[in-house]
């Protein structure tokens, strides 16, 4: 007895035992090289399936290593910084915004691997259920704190395999990212442990006779083959069951060609959009685009976001030319009169109506919008939608801003936080009051309008389809107004597409998409980018060549979507007459996995890990 307590006491000793930080330091940096390679500008898409090994060797064994935090959270900078090195394009300004965004998102690295390893020594779950909870937790954390950034989940990884991410629309692309984690956490399982001592991540071996020759996986409690091999059969399974849902989910879908949309592309860096003296040349260019345009009779003309330069100033009804002048401030009494006639002057909505008239089609245009009543001026980003008979009949002020880009919050308590924007110091949007949607003629299609980033927000996207739903039956239509010129040709155009396609996805709902510099699209209700009837080059036109020929949306050279040119696309909207249960029950199963991620944390807290026995139990 006094032996086999003696060899239980060693074996405990054994597994308190911290590995030294270079084992950590290697599985970290292989996991983060590999997370980044997923996506664009690479987007090695294999490489998603095996970056979490790495971390989930780091989630088995018995004691964190040293520093193995501190090395979670240098790791998950590195990547932040890498993914994110399009935000300093904008402005030279954007860079301390690019670093601290990067150093609030680092949390999560460190964050994951303590919740999976208080689910799985504390809790007593099994590695292959940890990691993912943990994982997804986390991701829906992520896209809710601090207004949501929701951009390089897991599951966006996988955009091109399309029977993979039908399961989108049950539990949204939290699943996708679920299934990979789960294959990583069965890899991760079957790793030797006698492979993890050898990379340092184990403590030393006790050199007494009665356990030095024991296997490390009897020592350190790692588990045996048996387990592995259940838990990658468990693995490959779910994503077999997943696979087959998407494979029924696509099986005899015929998408129903609505109205057809041109959607113009321009090619203006952000940088002169700001400059007044370019707004003419912007006009002009996408004016000539919509002439390109109107031989194909298009039902709807969508223009990006804020491409009309000039403002769309409009006065509350009941407001007089005194209110008016005081809502302007004393800075405007010494030219009172040009300030009433800036404000009652209507050559933005005549230019807008004109231009359907010649156009024949509907417009959504990106602009900015100033409404002078109440109490102050409030400028919002916004669409107008415009009609042939009505000129602009409504308009939807953009809902979720870009902290730094579109406000500062705090600003007032925290001056120094204006030096992250790029904007002056009165500068500063309001936050739309309600999604809107816009009947097209013949009440063929809904336009539900959403601009820049809301594409990527996934509950904001299902909140607004869910908003209009009884307005919009089955007919509904996503168009997406974005401004993509601040990231001059970077990986963000790319991932931003990718991004927006799982929301179609989620919600079963075509989206089509009009981006300034591109990549414009139109995508199906499978998340699948589709090539347009017509995508006229605007360079070459510009340029004395034909204004009739229809090239590819990808370049035939390289094979990647074409972007930093002057396009348009010309399309019918492939309707979706198919319901969608995640657009029923939202973020349920993402709820969850966050529940999980924070039990886990918690009882890594010292008092609740000294209740729950974790050191009396057996490592799996």
């Amino acid at each position: 007895m006094a032996d086999a307590a003696a060899v239980r006491a060693l074996i405990r000793e054994a597994r308190r035992k911290r590995g030294g930080v270079r084992g950590a330091m290697v599985c970290v940096a292989i996991g983060a090289a590999c997370l980044w390679a997923a996506f664009y500008p690479l987007a090695w898409a294999p490489l998603a399936w095996v970056a979490l090994v790495p971390l989930v060797l780091l989630v088995r064994i018995p004691a964190s290593t040293r520093r193995m935090y501190a090395v979670l959270y240098a790791g998950g900078l590195a990547f932040w910084l890498a993914a994110l090195q399009w935000m300093r394009l904008g402005d030279v300004r954007m860079y301390p915004a690019w670093v601290l965004l990067a150093a609030y998102l680092a949390v999560y690295f460190p964050l994951f691997v303590l919740a999976a390893r208080g689910l799985h020594h504390v809790v007593r779950l099994p590695v292959v259920l940890a990691v993912p909870l943990s994982w997804v937790g986390w991701e829906f954390v992520r896209a809710h704190v601090l207004t949501g950034f929701a951009w390089y989940q897991l599951g966006h990884s996988q955009h091109s395999w399309t029977t993979l991410i039908q399961v989108s629309d049950l539990v949204g692309a939290y699943g996708v990212s679920f299934v990979v984690a789960l294959l990583a956490a069965a890899a991760g399982q079957c790793v030797p442990a006698s492979l993890l001592h050898r990379c340092g991540l184990l403590g030393e071996r006790p050199k007494e006779p009665t356990v030095a020759g024991m296997p490390a996986a009897e020592l350190y409690g790692l588990g045996a083959v048996r387990p592995a091999v259940g838990s990658a059969v468990f693995a490959l399974a779910v994503l077999g069951a997943v696979c087959a849902y998407g494979v029924a989910r696509r099986a005899g879908v015929v998408f129903q060609p609505g109205p057809r949309v041109a959607l113009i592309q321009g090619n203006f860096r952000s940088s002169l959009k700001h400059d007044p003296e370019e707004w003419g040349r912007i006009y002009r260019t996408h004016e000539a685009l919509t002439g390109l345009a109107v031989r194909y009779q298009p039902d709807l003309i969508v223009w990006p976001e804020t491409m009309f330069r000039w403002p769309l100033r409009q006065v509350e009804t009941g407001v007089n030319d005194t209110e008016l002048l005081a809502l302007g401030g004393p800075g405007v009494s010494d030219y009172r009169e040009d300030w009433i006639r800036a404000w009652r002057d209507t050559t933005v909505p005549g230019t807008l109506a004109e231009l359907s008239q010649k156009a024949g089609a509907e417009l959504l245009i990106g602009i900015e919008r100033h409404v002078a009543g109440g109490d102050r001026i409030r400028r919002y980003n916004s669409a107008v939608f415009v009609t042939p008979q009505g000129g602009i009949v409504g308009a939807y002020d953009k809902i979720h801003r870009v902290i730094f880009g579109e406000y500062v919050p705090l600003k007032d308590a925290l001056p120094f936080l204006q030096a992250l924007s790029p904007f002056p110091p009165d500068w500063g949007l309001e936050a739309g009051a309600a999604p809107k949607a816009f009947a097209s003629k013949a009440e063929e299609a809904r336009w539900i309008p959403i601009i820049c980033f809301e594409d990527t927000v996934p509950h904001l996207v299902r909140r607004y389809l869910s908003d209009v739903a009884e307005v919009s039956g089955d007919r509904r239509c996503l168009v997406n107004l974005t401004n993509d010129g601040w990231f001059a040709g970077s990986s963000e155009q790319e991932q931003h597409l990718v991004t927006a396609a799982f929301r179609c996805v989620e919600n079963r709902v075509p989206m089509i998409r009009a981006v300034n510099t591109g990549i414009s699209a139109i995508i199906d209700g499978d998340g699948v980018v589709r090539e347009p009837e017509v995508v006229l080059d605007g360079d070459a036109w510009m340029h004395g060549g034909r204004d009739d020929a229809s090239i590819g949306l990808r370049d035939p050279r390289t094979g990647r979507w074409r972007k930093n040119a002057n396009l348009v696309l010309v399309g019918s909207v492939p309707l979706d007459a198919r319901s969608s249960p995640y657009q029923r029950w939202g973020d349920w199963f993402a709820e969850v996995c966050c529940f999980a991620a924070v039990c886990g944390v918690l009882c890594m807290l010292p008092p609740l890990e000294r209740l729950l026995g974790r050191h009396a139990c057996r490592v799996r």
